[in-house]
């Protein structure tokens, strides 16, 4: 491989047509610039500048590398400029998961990354969370965020960000308004209106009946949470949805927590591979943590801050 300062030295002395000129500019001494050009061609095998010759002569090889090397110096330079830039959290590209239903909770993350980082390319990839766990573990997103329990034979480096209690939704001919909670064993034996199965709340609910060995009765099941109240509304069954999704409910739906021995949790968890996140990462998620400050969000920043953010 070339020299690259070598090289620099070569070029500045051709452009500027002779070794005095090329020392002056560059800040060295005319030896300095005379061994570096010497090197070059003993690196290359062969003469590049013919000496004593006015103007400057070059060999062919000389000149190839004259045009070409300055081509390549030219974008070595854009290339540190660019690295400072994505630094420097002027530029930079960042590719972020977010499944459907829970996109609403990072609106005002968005909006202060966006103020704070307009040059930044951000791509939302809206897919539900075990799509998003397998493109972040295939490396095609920079992170993502998922509903726990995260699959396992995944390669995920996964934290808990966000955490919800769970609402079983209904008429009173299916869900009697009360202020006790529900438990699963009661709910199953009223027909039920899920999200669709690649979604992390039905994988969470699916997990839980299983460990109880409960078999349930889905009615209806739909990728809309709204679509889930409105079957609700019309007394299709009892809808269920995390305590996010049921701060403007129908007046004439009442509304329980799930709860086994402890209240059921949605909880969203961040997904990356573990060994990188990359500066445009770090920012979003110090933006997250500035406008949920109800969230724990320290724990994580120093955790991914020992991978090398």
């Amino acid at each position: 491989m070339l020299n690259v300062v070598a090289l620099r030295y070569f070029v500045e002395t051709v452009r500027l047509g002779g070794f005095t000129a090329a020392a002056q500019s560059l800040g060295v001494g005319q030896s300095t610039v005379s061994k570096m050009v010497r090197s070059l061609e003993d690196q290359v095998g062969e003469l590049l500048i013919v000496r004593n010759s006015k103007p400057l002569l070059l060999s062919d090889v000389g000149q190839l590398l004259f045009e070409k090397g300055g081509l390549l110096l030219q974008d070595l330079k854009q290339l540190q400029q660019e690295v400072h830039q994505v630094q420097a959290l002027t530029k930079g590209y960042l590719k972020v998961g977010l499944p459907p239903m829970i996109n609403l909770l990072f609106t005002a993350a968005l909006k202060e990354f966006r103020e704070r980082y307009p040059d930044i390319q951000l791509q939302i990839i809206e897919q539900p969370g075990p799509a998003i766990e397998q493109l972040v573990a295939s490396d095609q997103l920079d992170f993502g965020f998922s509903i726990a329990p995260i699959a396992p034979d995944l390669a995920l480096q996964t934290n808990r960000v966000i955490s919800y209690p769970i609402y079983a939704l209904g008429l009173a001919e299916h869900l009697p308004r009360s202020q006790s909670p529900i438990s699963l064993q009661q709910l199953v034996k009223k027909p039920l209106l899920f999200l669709n199965d690649e979604f992390g709340l039905t994988r969470l609910l699916r997990h839980h009946l299983l460990q109880e060995q409960i078999q349930p009765r889905i009615y209806a099941q739909s990728s809309q949470g709204d679509w889930l109240i409105s079957m609700a509304q019309a007394g299709l069954g009892v809808a269920v949805l995390p305590q996010p999704f049921c701060q403007r409910l129908p007046e004439n739906l009442n509304y329980r927590v799930i709860e086994q021995t402890h209240p059921l949790q949605w909880e969203v968890v961040l997904l990356w591979n573990g060994r990188y996140l990359s500066q445009a990462a770090k920012a979003w998620l110090e933006c997250c943590a500035l406008v949920q400050p109800e969230q724990d969000w320290d724990e994580l920043l120093q955790q991914v801050g020992q991978i090398g953010l």
